[in-house]
C-alpha cells in the first residue's frame, strides 16, 4: 500500500498512519505540507499511488479547493477525504467534487477507512491497466525515439544537439521529475568510455543523501540512449532567483549551501566542472540542490587549446588552470563557486569580454575583483576561492564551508 497523505498537522498526519499501518505495517505514507510545499503541480495525477488522502483542513479553509482541483484532473488518483463532518450534504458535495470516499476527519471509522482503502487500491490498479492499453497510455511512455515504461511524458523541457529534457511523472518516485536523454556514442568496441564515466559519476551521486544535492531516481542505458532520472524543481534555478538583489547574508548562506554540497561530492571523489547559477536549483522550501555532475566533460563548451588537454566549462565560472586545459582538482570548482559569490554580491560576473577566450584570459591574468565598500566583510572570502593559484585557495570545499559558518555566526542578526 502505498499511500499520498496531503496535511499540514504533524500530529493528525500520525494519527492517519497509525490507522493507515494497523492493517498495512509496511504501508508507505508519503506526505506533503500543502503550508510549506504549496499546491501539486497541475500536471501530477498521483499515479505512482494507490490512493490520495486529503484533509479537509489542511491548509485550513481551502480543503474544497483542493478537492475540486485534484477530482477535476482525468487520470488521478482515488481521492479519500477527510471532511469536516459526517453529514449527509457535506459527503455528497464531496462525491460530486471527486472524492472516492470521505470520512469525518474528527472520527474516523479504522475499518470503514482500511475498506475504502482496500477499495480505492483495486480501482486505481484497475483503471492504470485500462490507461496503459488505451493509445494515450501507450504513447505516454515514448520520449522521443525511446520508450521507458513507468514513465507518464508530460511535455518536452528543453531539446539540445546532444540530450533532451522532459518533464515526466515517475510511478516509482511518485513526483514529477526531469528525464535527461542522452544520445549514446558507440565505438566498434561498445560504448564510447565518456558515456561509461557519465554513468558512474552519476552512479556515485545516486548514492548520496545530501539535503543539496539533487536526487538522482534512476538511470542507465536503453538501446542507443543513456537517461537520467532526477528530481524537479519547479522553482527554477539560482539564476532566476538572482533576478532580485540578494541581502549579503542570503549570498554568503547560499554559498556555505553549495560548498556543503560541494564537500559531500568531492568526499565521494566527484568533481563538478561546471559549476554555475543555472546549475544550482532552488526546492520549494527555498533550500539548493546542485544538479550536472561531470556533464561538462561530455556537452558544455569545449575546444582545443593546448597540445595536451581540452578546457571543458562555462568561460565566465571557469579556473585559470581549467579555462587552460591544465590539470584540475577539487579546487577548481571552489574558484566557481567565488565567481558565483562575487556575481550574488553584485549582480555581474567579475570578468567579461567579447568573446570566451578574452574572458579566460582574464580569469588567469587579471585581479582578483574587488566588491564595494558596503560588501567589503566578504573580500576575504573572494580572495580566497578566487585566488589564480590553486594553493591559494580554501584546501577543501569542507574549510570553505566552515570559514562561511564563522562569517555568518559572526554577522549575527544583521
Amino acid at each position: 500500500m502505498r499511500l499520498l497523505l496531503i496535511d499540514h498537522d504533524p500530529r493528525y498526519r500520525a494519527l492517519v498512519r497509525h490507522h493507515v499501518t494497523c492493517r498495512w505495517p509496511a504501508a508507505d505514507v508519503v506526505t506533503w505540507n500543502p503550508v510549506r510545499h504549496g499546491p501539486l503541480a497541475p500536471e501530477f495525477l498521483a499515479q505512482g499511488y494507490d490512493a490520495v488522502l486529503l484533509d479537509h483542513a489542511s491548509p485550513p479553509g481551502t480543503g474544497f479547493g483542493w478537492l475540486d482541483d485534484l477530482g477535476a484532473r482525468p487520470g488521478f488518483a482515488p481521492i479519500v477525504f477527510f471532511a469536516p463532518d459526517d453529514e449527509i450534504g457535506t459527503r455528497e458535495r464531496a462525491i460530486e467534487a471527486g472524492a472516492f470516499d470521505t470520512f469525518d476527519r474528527e472520527a474516523i471509522d479504522n475499518t470503514r477507512f482500511v475498506d475504502a482503502l482496500a477499495r480505492a487500491s483495486s480501482a486505481q490498479l484497475e483503471a492504470r491497466a485500462a490507461w496503459r492499453g488505451s493509445p494515450e497510455g501507450r504513447d505516454a511512455p515514448t520520449f522521443g525515439a525511446a520508450h521507458l515504461r513507468g514513465y507518464r511524458r508530460i511535455r518536452e523541457l528543453a531539446r539540445g544537439s546532444v540530450s533532451d529534457l522532459y518533464l515526466a511523472e515517475s510511478e516509482e518516485a511518485g513526483a514529477l521529475v526531469v528525464l535527461k536523454l542522452t544520445h549514446v556514442l558507440r565505438k566498434a568496441n561498445g560504448i564510447d568510455q565518456s558515456f561509461d564515466r557519465f554513468l558512474q559519476e552519476y552512479e556515485i551521486v545516486r548514492r548520496l543523501r545530501h539535503p543539496n544535492v539533487v536526487r538522482i531516481h534512476d538511470l542507465g542505458v536503453m538501446d542507443d540512449f543513456a537517461f537520467i532520472v532526477m528530481e524537479y524543481f519547479a522553482g527554477g534555478d539560482l539564476r532566476r532567483r538572482m533576478r532580485a538583489p540578494l541581502t549579503l547574508r542570503a549570498a554568503l548562506g547560499y554559498t556555505l549551501e553549495i560548498a556543503r554540497a560541494l564537500a559531500a561530492v568531492h568526499e565521494a571523489g566527484v568533481r563538478h566542472r561546471d559549476l554555475k547559477p543555472g546549475n544550482v536549483m532552488v526546492r520549494d522550501d527555498g533550500s539548493l540542490a546542485l544538479i550536472d555532475f561531470g556533464l561538462a566533460k561530455h556537452e558544455a563548451l569545449a575546444f582545443e587549446i593546448t597540445d595536451t588537454g581540452m578546457i571543458f566549462g562555462t568561460p565566465h565560472y571557469m579556473s585559470p588552470e581549467q579555462g587552460h586545459g591544465q590539470v584540475t582538482d577539487e579546487r577548481s570548482d571552489l574558484y566557481s563557486l567565488g565567481v558565483m559569490l562575487y556575481e550574488m554580491l553584485t549582480r555581474s560576473k567579475p570578468y567579461d569580454a567579447d568573446n570566451p577566450m578574452a574572458i579566460i584570459y582574464l580569469h588567469a591574468k587579471a585581479p582578483v575583483p574587488r566588491l564595494p565598500r558596503e560588501l567589503a566583510v566578504a573580500q576575504p572570502i573572494i580572495d580566497r576561492l578566487m585566488a589564480k593559484e590553486p594553493d591559494g585557495r580554501f584546501a577543501s570545499a569542507s574549510e570553505a564551508a566552515t570559514i562561511l559558518e564563522m562569517a555568518l555566526e559572526e554577522m549575527g542578526g544583521e
